[in-house]
């Protein structure tokens, strides 16, 4: 009888699989594409922020101690504004050139803020101490639309305000007589600054801003970062 060929001996273990490299092994792993999408979206969405949020507005100087008279009678200034976030502008109520814009920026300004209740204040110096009594600021603050609960209207001697104005906001101030062509009779023409002042809680100020668009908006934005402590 003929003998069966030789079979081949079954092998005895599986051949070895090719490993894979680590780049694959990472690519396979849940983690590796969490982490992935965190730094593709992540990032771009952090400096998003803080473009949007902007650094906190620098401290410039601090207001020294000034008390001046607002639109009820009542002495009013730095003891009764410490605590709260405010903002200032420089005004007269015979001025018809700035002023008057100056007033409509304020009146929006507290449109935009009247969400932080007490936590915020409006202030309009008067410039023209000579003519605006507190009745007239009063009569003046009425036309604005301006509840002195929220904003104040100030006026005081003349040299008060001018220690305030241009010795404490650094805004300057003024008059300058005019000799009219006709009649040779003196006018004086009144000066101040025009832009808008924020000041924190602590009374240091916090920035000048132009009474432009644009300006009210970095002025709204400041507002908001001040308010929150930075």
């Amino acid at each position: 009888m003929l003998a069966p060929p030789d079979r081949p001996a079954p092998p005895t273990s599986a051949p070895p699989r090719p490993r894979r490299g680590l780049v694959a092994r990472l690519v396979a792993r849940p983690l590796f594409w969490a982490l992935a999408c965190g730094l593709l979206f992540g990032v771009p969405l952090v400096r998003s922020v803080r473009r949007q949020l902007g650094a906190a507005p620098a401290v410039l100087a601090s207001l020294p101690p000034f008390t001046l008279t607002d639109q009820l009678g009542h002495a009013y200034g730095t003891r009764e504004l410490e605590g709260k976030v405010w903002v200032s502008d420089f005004i007269f109520t015979a001025c018809q050139e700035a002023c008057p814009l100056l007033s409509l920026r304020m009146q929006e300004i507290g449109r935009r803020t009247k969400h932080l209740g007490p936590d915020f204040h409006l202030v309009s110096i008067s410039v023209d101490p000579e003519r605006d009594t507190p009745a007239r600021l009063a009569e003046y603050a009425a036309r604005c639309g301006a509840s002195p609960v929220r904003w104040s209207f100030l006026t005081g001697p003349a040299a008060a305000l001018e220690d305030a104005v241009t010795g404490g906001f650094k805004v300057g101030m003024g008059r300058e007589a005019i000799t009219s062509d006709g009649g040779g009779q003196t006018f004086w023409q009144i000066f101040h600054g025009e832009n808008l002042v924020l000041v924190d809680r602590r009374l240091r100020i916090r920035g000048y801003f132009p009474a432009t668009a644009e300006g009210l908006d970095q002025l709204v934005e400041a507002i908001g970062r001040v308010v929150n402590g930075a």
